[in-house]
């Protein structure tokens, strides 16, 4: 409001006066002098609206558990565990700066820091045999999300090569008979710039040698349910319901695959010696006598598809 004011009356200040300046009228030359000074008690009374603004940026980074001399804990069948950090790098800062530009109105400089970095956590006694779901905070997340390595904890595993990219391969331990992941390049921005607290589903089956584990003896399966549209497709179908709105009707967890796709990562890491498996198919009859029962296909739902 001062700059529309201040401008009018230095426009009408210099016309007073009269002449011009390197060919300027004094009423355009008042008239700018007001406006910048308007302009200028505009900012100090009702913010510039371009000061230079950050977001995102933080002073020091809090590591999740990472006690000296922790115990390292022994999983049978399925258990949700904490883990341990074992290794972390350096963090990376990233800066992009937007707005600050001239024009009418000002838009501010606005500079945004993003935060990645790895790190390894240690779960249990290996050898496990997979890991399941994981969670950050409390909330599932999708491992695809991550860039999650999982290392079984065998005798014979090999060092991470991201760990041995920033240690340098004579200085990193192979964590032989430890399971543990590793995260590569975790961007914080999704976790408020920060490392966020991890669980994991961890699967181990039994270790005697006098009782081999059931999960190594299961040589074959059979695929239920039989019945369901989508039930078997490799990839997410959607629906929609009503306008504007899709909904997943084969996906059911955090993976973003299908819900077949998901048994079946599940199936590879929790029985590694299964060969084969049976597709149960599902016809449906419309009599529960036999000689007047028809048998066909049908579908479960025919409203939206």
């Amino acid at each position: 409001m001062a700059t529309i004011a201040l401008s009018a009356a230095g426009a009408a200040l210099g016309g007073s006066i009269g002449g011009t300046v390197l060919g300027l009228s004094m009423a355009t030359i008042g008239r700018a002098a007001g406006a910048a000074i308007g302009r200028r008690l505009d900012q100090q009374l009702l913010g510039s609206g371009s000061e230079p603004v950050e977001t995102g940026r933080v002073d020091r980074f809090r590591l999740t558990s990472a006690a000296e001399g922790a115990d390292v804990a022994q999983v049978y069948g399925r258990m949700r565990l904490p883990g341990q950090v074992i290794w972390a790098s350096e963090f990376n800062e990233e800066r992009s700066t937007s707005g600050g530009g001239k024009g009418s109105p000002p838009t501010p400089e606005v500079t945004t820091y993003t935060y990645s970095l790895s790190m390894a956590i240690a779960l249990c006694e290996g050898e496990i045999s997979r890991v399941g779901r994981v969670w950050a905070d409390g909330a599932e997340i999708s491992k695809e999300d991550l860039n999650m390595r999982v290392y079984t904890g065998s005798i014979d595993q090999l060092p991470d090569p991201k760990i041995s990219a920033v240690e340098g391969a004579e200085n990193v331990p192979a964590y032989r008979g430890t399971a543990y992941v590793v995260f590569e390049d975790l961007a914080l921005g999704q976790f408020g710039n920060r490392i966020p607290q991890f669980t994991f589903e961890v699967m181990r089956g039994s270790s005697e040698l006098d009782a081999p584990d059931l999960s190594d003896c299961v040589q074959g399966v059979a695929l239920i349910p039989g019945t369901g549209e989508y039930s078997l497709a490799t990839s997410r179908v959607f629906l929609s319901p009503s306008y504007g709105r899709q909904v997943a009707i084969n996906s059911n967890s955090s993976s973003g695959k299908s819900d077949f796709s998901t048994s079946m990562d599940a199936l590879q890491g929790e029985l590694p010696h299964c060969q084969s498996v049976v597709v149960v198919v599902s016809w449906f009859g419309d009599d529960l006598r036999c000689a007047d029962c028809q048998i066909k296909p049908k579908v479960e739902q025919d409203d939206v598809d």
